[in-house]
Order: C-alpha cells, then sequence, then structure tokens
C-alpha cells in the first residue's frame, strides 16, 4: 500500500489520482469498444439489407442483454468469492468473448458464404445480429461488475470522482476510438476498412480489462467476513428476483425518483446514440436509404458514405472529447453545489443541443451540437451513479448496480422499437426522386426526454454524508 492510499475500518480504500487513472484503464478498452459498435452498426447492418425498424431491432441486444446480463452477473458476481476476486473473473471473460465478436462481427458475409452459393440472403444480418447480441451481453457482463468495483473498493466520500474517472475513461476511449480512422484519413490519407476497425476494437478491449485484471487489487474480506456474506448472499439468492428489486427501491423514496430519472435520461441518450450515425449519413449528407436500391445505385454513393462515416466518427469523438475533458471538473462541481443540481443543467444543455441538431442540420452546428451533448454525457455517466452510492447495502453492490441498469436498458427497448418504427414509416422523397427517413426526428423526441429527465433530477433529496 503507498503513503498516499489509506484504508478506512471496513477496508475501503482512498485512492490517489495515479491509482485512480489506473483504475478505469479497463473502462477505456470497454469504451473502445462500445464507441466502434455504436458508430459502426449502422452502415454494417444496412449494407447487409436492413431497414431503419430492423436496425432498431437487432440494437434491442443492448437494452435486453442489460436487463437480463447485467442483474444476474451482478448477483452472481455478489455471491462469488475466488482467490482471483470478486467482480475480476466476470471482467476477464467479459472482454475475452466481445473482443471474439467483435473480430468476427464484420466477417458475417464471408461466414454467410459458408453455408454455399445458394443461401439466404438473409443470412449474413441473421449472423451479424447474434454477433452484435453477444458483443453487448459480454459489454454488459464486464460493466456491471466494473461499476460495482466502486462501492466495493472505494471510500464513500470518492465515490462522485471514482465513477467521474470513469467517465473520464469512457471519454478518451471513446475519442480515441471515434478519431482513430478519421486521424489515418486525414494525416496519411489511409481510410481504415470496417474489419480494421471492429479488430481493433476487440485488441483495445481484451487488453484493457487484462490490464484491470493484473493490477487492480480487490479488497477481500476476512474468512469470517466471507463465511457470513455467503450465507447473507444465499439469502439473498434464494429470494425472487422481484423482492430484490423492491428492496432496492425500498431503501429509499429517492431511489425510485434516481430511477425514474435515468429511464428519461437514457431514453433521450439512445436516440442519439443508436441514430446519429444513420442521421450523418441520410439527412446531413442526403444519401438515400440504399437498403431499398439496387446494388449498381448504392455504388454511386459509396464515396459520399465514407466520408459520411468519418464526419459522424469525428463529431462522436468530439462528444466524448468534452466528455473527457469535463468528466472531473463536473465531479468537482458536483461537489460543491450538489449532485442534482448541476446534473439537471447539464441535461437541458444536452436538450438545447439535440433542437439544434433536428432544426439547423448543417455541419458546423452539427459539430458543435455534439459538444455540448457531451456535457450532459459527462454528468449521466457518473453524477447519477454517485446519486444511487449512497443508498446501496454493503455486499449487495453488484446486484444493485444490475436492478439500476433496468431503469438504462428497459428504456432503450422503447427506442429501439417505437421510435425505430415511427423512422420507418416517416419517409419523404428527395429531389433526385429517392426515398428516405427522418432521422432527425429522433432528436426532438430525445429533447423532450431529456426536459423530463432534468425537472425529476431538481426534486430529488440527495442523502447526506
Amino acid at each position: 500500500m503507498s503513503r498516499e492510499e489509506s484504508t478506512n475500518d471496513n477496508g475501503l480504500r482512498k485512492l490517489n489520482s495515479g491509482q485512480l487513472l489506473n483504475f478505469c484503464i479497463g473502462f477505456f478498452g470497454l469504451q473502445f469498444a462500445w464507441q466502434m459498435r455504436i458508430i459502426l452498426s449502422g452502415p454494417l447492418t444496412e449494407s447487409l439489407g436492413a431497414s431503419p425498424l430492423l436496425y432498431g431491432l437487432i440494437w434491442l441486444a443492448g437494452p435486453v442483454t442489460g436487463i437480463v446480463v447485467q442483474p444476474i452477473i451482478g448477483a452472481l458476481s455478489d455471491n462469488t468469492f475466488t482467490r482471483f476476486g470478486r467482480r475480476i473473473p466476470y471482467l476477464f471473460f467479459g472482454a475475452l468473448f466481445g473482443a471474439v465478436g467483435l473480430v468476427l462481427l464484420p466477417k458475417s458475409e464471408f461466414l454467410s458464404g459458408l453455408f454455399g452459393q445458394n443461401h439466404p440472403t438473409w443470412l449474413a444480418l441473421f449472423i451479424a445480429a447474434i454477433f452484435i447480441w453477444v458483443i453487448d451481453a459480454c459489454v454488459n457482463a464486464a460493466q456491471g461488475p466494473y461499476r460495482a468495483l466502486v462501492p466495493d473498493n472505494i471510500d464513500k466520500s470518492q465515490h462522485a470522482i471514482a465513477n467521474s474517472f470513469l467517465s473520464f475513461a469512457i471519454g478518451l476511449g471513446s475519442v480515441v476510438a471515434a478519431g482513430a480512422a478519421p486521424a489515418l484519413k486525414y494525416l496519411f490519407n489511409y481510410q481504415m476498412s470496417i474489419d480494421a476497425q471492429f479488430t481493433m476494437a476487440g485488441i483495445a478491449f481484451i487488453l484493457g480489462m487484462l490490464w484491470t485484471c493484473l493490477t487492480f487489487r480487490e479488497h477481500m474480506p476476512s474468512k469470517e467476513v466471507m463465511i457470513e456474506k455467503k450465507l447473507e448472499a444465499k439469502k439473498t439468492a434464494s429470494k425472487p428476483f422481484i423482492e430484490n428489486v423492491k428492496d432496492f427501491l425500498n431503501a429509499s423514496p429517492e431511489v425510485g425518483k434516481i430511477c425514474m430519472m435515468q429511464f428519461f435520461t437514457w431514453i433521450g441518450l439512445m436516440s442519439l446514440l443508436i441514430f446519429f450515425t444513420q442521421y450523418v449519413v441520410h439527412i446531413l449528407y442526403q444519401i438515400p436509404n440504399t437498403a431499398t436500391l439496387a446494388q449498381n445505385v448504392i455504388d454511386l454513393f459509396e464515396a459520399k458514405q465514407v466520408e459520411a462515416q468519418n464526419y459522424s466518427s469525428i463529431c462522436f469523438a468530439f462528444f466524448n472529447l468534452i466528455c473527457f475533458i469535463i468528466a472531473i471538473p463536473i465531479a468537482k462541481m458536483a461537489e460543491a453545489k450538489g449532485n442534482k443540481r448541476v446534473h439537471a443543467i447539464s441535461l437541458l444543455i444536452m436538450a438545447i443541443a439535440y433542437i439544434l441538431m433536428a432544426l439547423v442540420p448543417n455541419k458546423v452546428t452539427v459539430f458543435a451540437a455534439m459538444g455540448l451533448a457531451g456535457i450532459g454525457w459527462a454528468s449521466t455517466l457518473a453524477l447519477p451513479f454517485a446519486m444511487l452510492s449512497k443508498y446501496i447495502k454493503e455486499g449487495t453492490e453488484g446486484s444493485a448496480m444490475g436492478i439500476f441498469n433496468i431503469f438504462i436498458s428497459a428504456p432503450q427497448v422503447l427506442v429501439c422499437t417505437l421510435l425505430a418504427w415511427f423512422i420507418n414509416i416517416s419517409t419523404y422523397k428527395m429531389s433526385e426522386g429517392y426515398i428516405n427517413n427522418h432521422w432527425d426526428y429522433a432528436f426532438l423526441f430525445g429533447a423532450i426526454m431529456l426536459i423530463i429527465s432534468a425537472f425529476i433530477s431538481v426534486t430529488i433529496k440527495e442523502k447526506e454524508e
């Protein structure tokens, strides 16, 4: 233990800045992988024939696996006591299988060819959907236990700053992931293929998480305490899942408010994360819905589509760069002014950014708006978790984060189904006669959800230490 690291009576540590940076390296790799999945899954699945609605249904992988996987893995990790740690095994195996999925996803069309020349045309899209579900399940399997490392190991006084360091890692990982291909194109006139970008994401995921697994020392209770915790864990595990959810929500009336705040926030957030690249391709660059076009017509838009994808990556890089820059200052501001006030203002700024993108679709406005939206992103990745952590019962950190994730994942189902369906039926004819979809409607809808979330945030009575 370093001189700058102190431990309280419960074995929870106070970490210095260097140790907090080291702690979040695995999250850097996780977000690198997730960002690449966000940016490229739309163009990849559309090239295989996915409509806006089908694209949304494939995106259900994230919320469904979040609802199912995170609570299960969270509860399992609460009950896991190995010589490698409680959470570490889930981080490692989640990254390992997730990396395999990332490497194989862009090879879906090639893999479908192994079934013979007369294989169904939908087979490649089906294979891609399977790999997307695998990737999302693995990201969720690693993410919940990683978040649980904070209340598990770090002193309560540092929960806000520790979660902000995770936001810092998320921002940096996303900036590097989103900026890699455009930077290579700009500096060396080399365009990375989608295949190469997904492979890079897989490598970053496994290496980043492996670093955390090898260098972060989990706090393990004494043998006597461990036996007691195992007995308590068995009691919790034997209870029906719905009872655990009730116990979680009954911890305080404010927990329910925090959950509802997250519910509306993530409807708004996913309206951006799911549909932004398609918005840039189809609205900003005016490329029609290629899933309905003949191959010779699609070829006419190929160079423009690559340019649009690169611009989307640049915007995502800026979005996450702002998150990266503001992550630590926003935590300091929250410590001084209160989590709920800072979070509410951040969400309103993000809502304004959405409205600008919907009503003023040009490159300069969209780029600037993505920077403003990054403020809300940084806040969402840290402050709700800081608010919630004050109500988590010791020994239930993993299951609590898993249940909390339901209020992040469930609203995404609405975005992937109802909003995707609405965009699918909201078509217009371009001047050339091609058909396009109103992807910009996603931002108007998302802005309304963020405003509702901001108003819920200011009603929360934060628990004092």
